[in-house]
C-alpha cells in the first residue's frame, strides 16, 4: 500500500518537521467548523473550515479537496498543521478549507476517478463546478473572509487543483496543482506510454477502489499479501486476468482500465491538459513536481507547458530534487544515495510557494521575485531561475549507440551483424526494477544505483569516455531505437544514467546529510531518468499495431524533462531493457489482449538494436549551451 500510504500521509497528520508553533496555539487562535455544502445538483460535501478568531482585517481563504479524507473529524479534534510548514498559513490568519471529494468519506454523492470536465457547464456537476459552488458557499457564509480564494493539492488533489483551476469563479486568485495527475495513460501513476505499472495500480485500487456505499469516516481494508516479496507476488501472480480475479469486481475504475487498453476517447477525456484553456487570466497558476517523483513526474511538466501553451494567466513553474510531496515533508536533502546538499524543501516553502500564495491572495510582496521556472539542476545541486522552460539555450544533441558499448556523437559508419546489440527478454525471468526484496514499490528507485542491471545478459549498456567538461541538460530526453525483434510486440526501457568517477566520495560539508547508510558511491550508477514504451503504441497511443518479426523498425519516444548536470570526470550511460518487473506489467511478446491473455501466451523475445548508418540508434539529449 506504499503509494496511498504516502499520498495519505500529506494530508491526515502532516507529519516530518517541528514548529514554534504547537498544538496549544492552533487551538487558542482557531475554531473549526464542520458543515455540509450543497451542490447545484443537491449533493452536500463535507468541509470542514479552520477560521481564525482574529478579526482585525479580513482573510483569505485556502483550499483542499481531497478523495484521502479531511479527518480528524470532530469539532475539538484538530489536525496537526504545527508539524509541517502549513502551520505558517495559520499564522498568517489564513481561512483553511478541507473537503472530502464527491462520493469520498463523508461527502454525499458517486465517486468517478479523474471525473471529465464538462465545458461551459451551468447544470451539470464537474469536479470544476463543485469547486465553484464550494467557493461561492464560503465568500457569502464565512465570515471576515477577503473573497480571495486559492486552491491547492498534492498528487490526486494536485488533479482537483487543476479542475478548479478550471470553474472560472472570479473570487478564486491561485491555484496550485502540486505532483498533479494529468494524464493516467501516457505518464502518470498506472501507465506509462501505454504501459500497466501494475504494482501501484493494484496496490492503489486494491482499497482505495473499493465501493463506499454511504458517508463513512474510514476507508476499505486493501489486499492481504502471502509474501513480502513484491517480485516474486507478481510474478506468482501471472498475467494481469489473474490480478482481476485478486481484484474482485466490485472496484469499478478496475474494470475500466481492463475496457480501455488502448489511448481511446474515454481516455482522453481524462487529459485534463485538453482544457487548460478555460483557466481564466485572473487565476494565477504554481505548478510544483519532483525531479524524482515516481508517480506524476510526467504531470506537473507536461500541465505546465499545456498552460504556458493554451491558457493566458500568470504561470509559474518549480522543479526540485523530490520525491512525490518532498516538498511538503521532509528536507529535501537527499533521496537515497544521491544528496542534494541543502534543505531544499524550507527553501522552496519560504521563498516561493508562500509568496506566491501571500501576493495574490493578501495583496503582500512582490512577484517578480518569482522567476517563471524554478528549477533544481541535480548533479551540480543549485536552483536556477529560468525565464521559460524547456530553457531557451537548450540543443538536442545526439549521442549514438555503437555496437561495442560506445556512446558518442560521431554517428556509425557501417552495416551488418557487427553494428548492432542483442539481448533475449525472457518474460519469466523479467529484470527488476530495483535491486533487492521490496514489498511496497520504493521511491529510492528513482535514483537508485543501476550497476545490478548492468550486471544483466538482457540489459545492454552504452556510456560516453569519461567527461572532460561538465554537461548540463535541461529538457525532455528522447530515445531513438532502430530494433529488430523476431515476435510480434516487446517494450523498450530507456535509462538515462550519471556514472560517478570510481573514487568518488560525497563531502558532508558540500553535499549534504545523507541517509545515514553506508553505501559504496565510487562508480555509482545514479538513474537520471527512466521510462518504459509499449511497442505497439510506437506510432499511435490510439491505434496500435504489431511487429513484423525480422524488420528493422524505429521506436521513438520522449522520456519526462530532466534538469541534470553530468559533471567532470563523470560519463553518461545508456540502459536498454524490455522489462522494469514489477514496476509494469510484463508485455507477452505477441500483439495479444494483455489485459485479457493467458499464461501461455508470454514467450521470450530476441532483440536486436541496430547501430548503423542505415539505423542509427541513439539517446538525444537536450544539452544547455552556454550556461
Amino acid at each position: 500500500m506504499k503509494i496511498f500510504f504516502s499520498l495519505m500521509l500529506l494530508f491526515l497528520p502532516f507529519l516530518c518537521r517541528a514548529s514554534a508553533a504547537d498544538s496549544a496555539w492552533l487551538v487558542q487562535n482557531y475554531t473549526k467548523k464542520e458543515v455540509s455544502i450543497k451542490m447545484r445538483d443537491g449533493i452536500k460535501l463535507y468541509t470542514i473550515i479552520y477560521e481564525p478568531k482574529n478579526h482585525t482585517k479580513p482573510h483569505p481563504i485556502l483550499i483542499n479537496r481531497t478523495p484521502y479524507s479531511i479527518a480528524p473529524y470532530g469539532d475539538n479534534v484538530f489536525k496537526a498543521f504545527w508539524n509541517s510548514h502549513y502551520i505558517d498559513y495559520f499564522k498568517a490568519y489564513y481561512i483553511i478549507v478541507l473537503q472530502d471529494v464527491r462520493g469520498k468519506y463523508m461527502s454525499e454523492g458517486e465517486f468517478m476517478d479523474v471525473r471529465p470536465f464538462i465545458p461551459n457547464n451551468d447544470r451539470q456537476t464537474d469536479e470544476a463546478s463543485d469547486t465553484y459552488d464550494t467557493i461561492e458557499w464560503l465568500i457569502t457564509h464565512v465570515k471576515h473572509n477577503n473573497r480571495k480564494v486559492g486552491i491547492f493539492g498534492i498528487s490526486y488533489p494536485g488533479y482537483y487543483a487543476t479542475m478548479g483551476a478550471l470553474c472560472g469563479h472570479p473570487a478564486l486568485k491561485v491555484a496550485s496543482p502540486q505532483a498533479p495527475v494529468t494524464e493516467w495513460f501516457l505518464g502518470d501513476d498506472f501507465h506509462h506510454n501505454g504501459a500497466f505499472m501494475e504494482m501501484d495500480g493494484f496496490n492503489f485500487y486494491s482499497s482505495f477502489g473499493k465501493p463506499r456505499p454511504i458517508p463513512a469516516k474510514t476507508g476499505a481494508p486493501g489486499f492481504q499479501y502471502y509474501t513480502r516479496d513484491n517480485y516474486k507476488f507478481y510474478l506468482e501472480a501471472g498475467p494481469l486476468k489473474n490480478l482481476a480475479r485478486l481484484m474482485g469486481d466490485s472496484v469499478k475504475f478496475w474494470k475500466d482500465l481492463y475496457d480501455h487498453p488502448n489511448y481511446d476517447q474515454w481516455w482522453q477525456n481524462r487529459n485534463t491538459r485538453k482544457f487548460v484553456k478555460y483557466i481564466s487570466k485572473n487565476t494565477a497558476t504554481l505548478v510544483v513536481g519532483g525531479l524524482f517523483d515516481a508517480e506524476d513526474c510526467y504531470g506537473a511538466w507536461n500541465l505546465y507547458k499545456s498552460i504556458e501553451n493554451d491558457a493566458h494567466n500568470n504561470n509559474k513553474l518549480v522543479m526540485g530534487p523530490w520525491s512525490h510531496g518532498g516538498w511538503a515533508r521532509g528536507s529535501g536533502e537527499f533521496l537515497g544515495n544521491a544528496r542534494f546538499g541543502k534543505k531544499n524543501s524550507e527553501y522552496y516553502q519560504k521563498n516561493i510557494e508562500e509568496p506566491f500564495f501571500a501576493y495574490y491572495l493578501e495583496g503582500k510582496g512582490n512577484i517578480k521575485k518569482i522567476k517563471e521556472a524554478n528549477i533544481f539542476f541535480s548533479g551540480v545541486n543549485e536552483w536556477r531561475s529560468l525565464s521559460q522552460w524547456p530553457p531557451a539555450n537548450n540543443r538536442n544533441t545526439i549521442l549514438y549507440f555503437n555496437a561495442n558499448g560506445k556512446l558518442n556523437e560521431q554517428r556509425p559508419a557501417g552495416t551488418g551483424e557487427n553494428f548492432a546489440s542483442y539481448y533475449t527478454s525472457d518474460p519469466a525471468k523479467p529484470v527488476p526494477y530495483a535491486e533487492g526484496i521490496h514489498f511496497a514499490r520504493t521511491k529510492e528507485y528513482m535514483t537508485d544505483d543501476q550497476r545490478f542491471a548492468a550486471q544483466r545478459p538482457d540489459v545492454l549498456v552504452y556510456q560516453t569516455d569519461t567527461l572532460p567538461t561538465a554537461v548540463t541538460l535541461g529538457g525532455a530526453v528522447i530515445a531513438d531505437l532502430y530494433t529488430t525483434i523476431n515476435t510480434t510486440d516487446v517494450d523498450f526501457v530507456v535509462k538515462l544514467i550519471d556514472v560517478f568517477p570510481d573514487n568518488f566520495k560525497y563531502d558532508s560539508t558540500v553535499d549534504g546529510p545523507g541517509n545515514g547508510r553506508d553505501y559504496t558511491m565510487g562508480g555509482y550508477q545514479m538513474l537520471v531518468r527512466g521510462e518504459i514504451m509499449r511497442g505497439r503504441y510506437r506510432n499511435s497511443f490510439s491505434d496500435p499495431a504489431p511487429f513484423v518479426p525480422g524488420k528493422p523498425t524505429e521506436v521513438r519516444f520522449e522520456l519526462p524533462d530532466v534538469a541534470h548536470v553530468f559533471k567532470k570526470g563523470h560519463r553518461i550511460m545508456v540502459q536498454v531493457q524490455s522489462t522494469w518487473f514489477p514496476l509494469a506489467d510484463r508485455n507477452p511478446q505477441q500483439f495479444v489482449d494483455i489485459y485479457h491473455c493467458d499464461a501461455k501466451d508470454f514467450i521470450p523475445c530476441d532483440v536486436q538494436i541496430h547501430c548503423d548508418e542505415i539505423h542509427p540508434s541513439a539517446i538525444i539529449l537536450p544539452i544547455l549551451y552556454n550556461n
